[in-house]
């Protein structure tokens, strides 16, 4: 079916809008509560990037190609485990802040459905699927 999701091309989307919610979050965490929100904001924007991409690993490997193992996922998740607790536990930035940056790939997909929804909602009205 040629109006199938291209999830390649979801997938860089996401991540393209991903990298502008922490560019504008961090910017504003800056603003409201100086560099250690800015500096945790992004720590927990490039965490949240990470797992993007690993879970697009995940999506390839259900589909068939190559998996990676369950020991390389698994210590990769532990490390950024490890990353987050050194930075909350021995830095001066604020977990709240690292949460927030963790939110941002929630709302990137937010921002990409709401963009699907209006773009299907004008195919339909133009009745170009007709």
């Amino acid at each position: 079916m040629a109006d199938e999701l291209d999830f390649e091309r979801v997938g860089r989307r996401v991540a393209r809008i991903l990298a502008w919610v922490a560019a504008v979050g961090a910017a504003l965490a800056g603003v409201l509560g100086g560099w250690p929100w800015a500096a945790g904001f992004l720590a927990g924007s490039f965490a949240a990037w990470l797992n993007l991409r690993w879970l697009k690993r995940l999506v390839r490997a259900l589909a068939g190609e190559r998996a990676p193992s369950s020991l390389r996922l698994g210590l990769l998740y532990f490390f950024v485990g490890l990353g987050a607790y050194a930075i909350l536990r021995f830095s001066p930035i604020p977990a709240a802040a690292v949460i927030t940056g963790l939110l941002a790939l929630v709302v990137a997909v937010f921002i990409e459905a709401v963009c699907e929804l209006v773009y299907a909602r004008k195919r339909t009205l133009d009745h170009q699927d007709l």
